[in-house]
Order: structure tokens, then sequence, then C-alpha cells
């Protein structure tokens, strides 16, 4: 590891402690040359899959666009921001034990799906009649009667 104050190369570690919930260690580290100390950080980089979209596109898949999905979804709800986070948490977890390397843009949806079903029933249909693209009013009455029975 460079020294971040001179020009040295070589710096030795002398504290490492596992830090945010065990998904990154801090080390402490001393500049051999300058005698300068410095903290660095290490994550484990994991790529989450490409979406393929409807048309055949593909994007990187965008924790953002969960994010905001579900909360223009649950906009208006009486849903605390915790319980959103855990849910977007979720669905990249579950993203990511899928283990592809692409996923289709309807396996996401249908994550998010769940997860607002769990979090609020309103919320559920608002993105399933936008999500599904409903056709008729008894596509939406089986998503209601879907959100009512929870499954």
């Amino acid at each position: 590891m460079h020294c971040p104050f001179c020009p040295a190369e070589d710096t030795r570690v002398i504290d490492s402690r596992v830090v945010e919930d065990g998904t990154a260690v801090r080390r402490r580290r001393e500049c051999e040359a300058c005698g300068k100390r410095f903290s660095t950080f290490e994550r484990a980089e994991v790529r989450l899959p490409m979406v393929v979209k409807k048309g055949g596109e593909r994007e990187q898949f965008d924790v953002e666009k969960v994010r905001s999905g579900m909360r223009k979804a649950l906009e208006k709800r009486p849903v605390a921001a915790d319980a959103i986070e855990a849910s977007v948490a979720e669905i990249v977890r579950a993203v990511r034990e899928t283990g592809e390397a692409e996923l289709a843009a309807s396996a996401v949806g249908e994550l998010v799906m769940r997860e607002l079903r769990k979090l609020d029933g309103v919320a559920y249909v608002r993105f399933a009649s936008v999500y599904r693209e409903f056709k008729d009013v008894d596509e939406f009455l089986t998503a209601v009667q879907t959100a009512v029975k929870g499954g």
C-alpha cells in the first residue's frame, strides 16, 4: 500500500477491525518511511447481474431504481424508512444469490412485488398495476385479492 503522504511504497498494518456489520475491514497503517498513520477500508467487490429488459436491452442492476420504485409505491403510506431499506437489502441479497450474470427485469419486478406485499398491500397494488400493465378491472381485482390474502 502506497503512503498518501510521501512517495514510499511500503506501509505496515498496525491494527485491523471488522466494521459495517462485517461487510468491511478497517486497517490502521503506518508508513515505514515518514511515520505517518492512515486508515484503509477493504470491501468485497461483488458484481450484481445485468438486467435484461423486455425489449432485450441490458443495463447494470441499479439498486437506486429499486429503491425509487418502492418509494413511489409507498408514497404517503405508513411504512418506516428502515423497513423500506431492509426490503431493498433483501432484494439485493436475492439478486446476488441467483449467481447469474444476467437476470430478467421481470424477475427483479417479482422480487420488488414480493417485498411490497410484505410491507403494505396498497403499495403492492400500486406497483403491480403499473408493473403488470393491467388490461382490465378483473386483473386489478385479482391483484387486490392477492394483497388481501398475502400470497
